[in-house]
């Protein structure tokens, strides 16, 4: 079998979300702290924080329909390329000496939009690059590099910040975005026919029949975003408890460590390991998150929470790869993004609720009722798909091929 990255495409595309992976690991320490150095509140974090989210979350759908309708290759690029500008306009303003919140602000609802566009094409991108037998080892391939970036992200991080500002972070970014979206400009994809032009309500209804048709990946889904949930619900409280009950900061600075390194080794295992029954095998291991959550709510020895954290997170980085390869075999090429896009939108909408039931819970009832709570829903949501027939029964993937698939070239 030839490997993925002989793929002169894949390999570009490859490369591409790499950069761009790096990039991004930077982001986030570099956001909180130049908002607190510029308003020195929390508040103002927040509402820059929400402006990404919010257009992210509401506009998952229509770029579903965008990629399957326009070409996921060309979505792409054109996300890339906004998000390079959104970037380059926080870094500048940063670099001025005297941001304004505005700008800001402004830049993170454009490039959140735009991300609500590009993160759809992820699977139609690896389904037009990849053969059918190889996609498992490709997706595993872009997993252990995007955890790899969010392993190494806070490092890199604090010594580009200290070295220079967080301002050259959002220009580092930018200057991934770039490089991405250059490569992206001339990767070979394979065409999917498209159906004849329809409404766009049309087109999401259609999307929705598809996720609706199959009980073993909406039930999937259900699981998956009880998980991200929870994960809201823990990272609200964790801290506290860490810091409280735990011993103090390097207990919970320890957990994210032990998660960042699991997500990385169950992304490798991911490339290995297939089982007979994928879908199955995984949301069981992701069952394994209840561990953690429970053992913070009844204050367990440090030591213990850590290895449960880092064993559930290996769970995730595991599934992560699995799940992308059995979706991109199941469904029809020409509404991967569509089914994509409703994946999103359930694990992301599932974490605001999280976030905002955690601490109005932890205020009435104190912090270990809502985490023991997360902790049996996990484990309800996650190993009850073992109850589902067609969960179990799903072996590994078969192409769905129902049209088949032009071989040309998709140049800008």
């Amino acid at each position: 079998m030839t490997h993925p990255l002989r793929l002169r495409a894949f390999r570009l595309l490859f490369v591409g979300r790499t950069v761009s992976a790096v990039g991004d690991a930077v982001v986030p320490a570099a956001l909180a702290l130049a908002v607190l150095r510029a308003t020195g509140s929390t508040a103002a974090l927040a509402l820059v924080l929400g402006a990404a989210m919010l257009p992210r979350l509401l506009l998952l759908p229509l770029g579903g329909v965008a990629a399957d309708r326009f070409d996921a290759r060309r979505v792409a690029l054109l996300a890339d390329l906004t998000r390079c500008a959104t970037q380059l306009v926080v870094g500048v303003e940063l670099l001025g000496g005297d941001p304004a919140l505005t700008p800001i602000t402004v830049a993170s609802a454009v490039g959140g939009t735009a991300a609500a566009f590009a993160l759809p094409t992820a699977s139609p991108l690896v389904a037009g690059t990849v053969d059918p037998a190889q996609r498992q080892r490709a997706n595993a391939l872009l997993g252990t590099t995007a955890n790899a970036s969010r392993l190494a992200g806070p490092a890199l991080a604090g010594a580009l910040i200290w070295a220079a500002g967080p301002g050259w972070a959002f220009v580092l970014d930018a200057a991934s975005f770039a490089v991405s979206a250059a490569l992206l400009a001339v990767i070979r994809v394979r065409q999917v026919p498209r159906p004849e032009r329809r409404s766009v309500t049309t087109d999401l209804l259609h999307g929705w029949r598809e996720v609706r048709s199959r009980t073993w990946f909406w039930s999937s889904l259900l699981g998956h975003g009880t998980w991200n949930g929870a994960g809201a619900v823990l990272t609200t409280l964790g801290p506290a408890v860490a810091v409280h009950r735990l011993g103090g900061e390097g207990v919970w600075l320890l957990m994210l460590q032990a998660g960042a390194v699991g997500m990385l080794a169950g992304s490798m295992i991911a490339g290995r390991v297939r089982p007979r029954r994928p879908v199955l095998t995984a949301n069981l291991g992701l069952a394994s998150y209840a561990a953690p959550l429970i053992l913070l709510a009844v204050a367990a020895p440090a030591p213990a929470i850590v290895v449960a954290y880092g064993v559930a997170l290996t769970a995730l980085g595991y599934l992560n790869p699995v799940w992308e390869t059995v979706v991109q075999s199941q469904f029809p090429p020409h509404v991967l993004a569509r089914v994509t896009s409703y994946d999103w939108l359930v694990s992301l909408g599932a974490m605001p609720l999280g976030y905002a039931l955690a601490p109005l819970a932890a205020r009435v009832w104190g912090e270990p009722a809502p985490l023991a709570v997360a902790g049996l829903l996990v484990l309800v949501a996650c190993a009850g798909t073992a109850l589902v027939p067609d969960v179990r029964r799903l072996a590994w993937p078969t192409p769905a091929t129902p049209e088949p698939a032009r071989e040309t070239a998709a140049t800008t």
